[in-house]
């Protein structure tokens, strides 16, 4: 078996469009899906994980990705969840391959094979067929978005003919299917505003804002914040890969899935930050999503009387706590994507937080206006958002949705923008 680092020499990055890419540890592809890929003549290339980064400035000639997780450990579940992120801003399917199941597969178009693998959020075994057809949708979206054209499926003279009898009916139609299709993104925008708090809790101690900005109708980001008893607020925000419709009706799951307490024995027993991660990344992997879908989540539980703060993540963008005075911080802690690897683990972190001190969480597509990872530096925060931190939580954030609104920023970054601040209140 050649050895891995032999492998990663040897990778041969695409230098033009491929179709399928095979991100891997292992060194080849398994042969029955090399075998659906060479009858279906699509392009392929094998890269490993280590690679991924240079990969990473050659999206635009890659179709789809399919990942073979098999084997891996945390710190890889970690580096997995990152890599999906990637791929899906830049609009790029992916597909994850957790491990193989010895069951019997009868497909149409490939010979019969008795070894497949089991895909999150999916089914329990996929079949060369059910690949193909993962693969076709994911090929055909990437596709149309990029602008490359696809290969007519009929001769084009029978076109021709079929869109001269049909155009006038089609303009006819289009106005119509055009509005009641907004209105409907409408209606669904409004019921999953419905699923948002009406009113934020009062507290002596601590003072909140929120803010939730929808790139389109519907959003795929989600948050809440509970009072949990006397003395405990929990507060978190979702954030599903990807975008439209799907990712919305994700958000809506897990707003009914995710649970912040119990009753043990007759009494409400306040579930840690890690369960709360845990149990919610079970019930998405369990649930066998079509279109495999996953999420990101950043679930925080503060004490209101001892400024005690608790928190888990889910591959989210990292909390921000922002104390006068001092140099603005990064609340880190591990836990991949919700919803790929059901034995994945998300450890808790706690901090001790201040009178006057702010703590905001948002969604990714805040991060353009917040800081960026530089090479040499690693995270900085931008100057303009620097300029707004020293404000009340309040006008912080309202401040913070001027900067959305007046920054210049690359068309296709725009995404969901969700964000809750918290502020200790100076004389509490």
């Amino acid at each position: 078996m050649m050895e891995l680092p032999l492998l990663i020499s040897r990778t041969k990055l695409p230098k033009t469009f491929t179709d399928v890419v095979y991100l891997t540890n292992r060194p080849k592809m398994p042969k029955e899906i090399k075998r659906l890929l060479s009858q279906k003549k699509l392009s392929q290339a094998v890269v490993p994980f280590g690679s991924f980064s240079v990969l990473r400035k050659k999206t635009h000639l890659i179709g789809t990705v399919i990942i073979d997780a098999e084997d891996s450990n945390e710190f890889e579940h970690q580096e997995i969840g990152h890599i999906i992120q990637s791929l899906e801003q830049d609009n790029i399917g992916v597909i994850v391959l957790t491990h193989r199941v010895q069951c019997p597969i009868r497909s149409f178009s490939l010979s019969p094979t008795k070894t497949s693998f089991s895909v999150p959020a999916s089914v329990d075994a996929i079949s060369p067929d059910e690949l193909w057809i993962q693969i076709s949708v994911n090929l055909a979206f990437r596709k149309k978005s990029t602008g490359i054209s696809v290969r007519p499926s009929i001769p084009a003279s029978k076109m021709e003919l079929a869109g001269t009898n049909k155009l006038a009916e089609q303009l006819k139609m289009t106005g119509s299917l055009v509005e009641n299709l907004t209105e409907q993104l409408r209606m669904a925008g409004m019921v999953q505003r419905d699923f948002l708090p009406s009113q934020l809790p009062e507290s002596p101690t601590v003072e909140w804002a929120t803010t939730f900005l929808p790139a389109e109708w519907v959003s795929g980001d989600m948050y809440n914040i509970d009072q949990l008893d006397e003395d405990h607020i929990g507060f978190y925000i979702v954030d599903a890969v990807g975008h439209g419709m799907p990712a919305a009706l994700l958000t809506i799951f897990v707003k009914q899935a995710i649970r912040l307490k119990e009753m043990r024995d007759g009494e409400p027993i306040i579930i840690p930050p890690s369960e709360v991660m845990a149990r919610l990344n079970t019930k998405m992997a369990q649930e066998k999503f079509s279109g495999y879908q996953f999420a990101t989540c950043c679930y925080c539980l503060i004490n209101t009387k001892t400024y005690e703060l608790t928190y888990a993540r889910a591959g989210h963008p990292y909390p921000v706590l922002i104390r006068p005075g001092q140099p603005t911080l990064q609340l880190e802690a591990r836990g991949s994507l919700l919803g790929v690897f059901e034995q994945a683990e998300y450890p808790e972190e706690c901090v001790q937080l201040e009178p006057g001190d702010k703590l905001i969480i948002y969604s990714d597509g805040a991060e353009p206006f917040i800081g960026n990872f530089f090479d040499e530096k690693g995270f900085e925060f931008f100057d303009e958002f620097k300029a707004i931190i020293d404000a009340p939580v309040v006008d912080m954030l309202d401040r913070f949705v001027t900067l959305t609104k007046t920054k210049a920023i690359d068309p296709g970054s725009f995404d969901d923008i969700t964000m809750v601040g918290m502020q200790i209140k100076s004389d509490a």
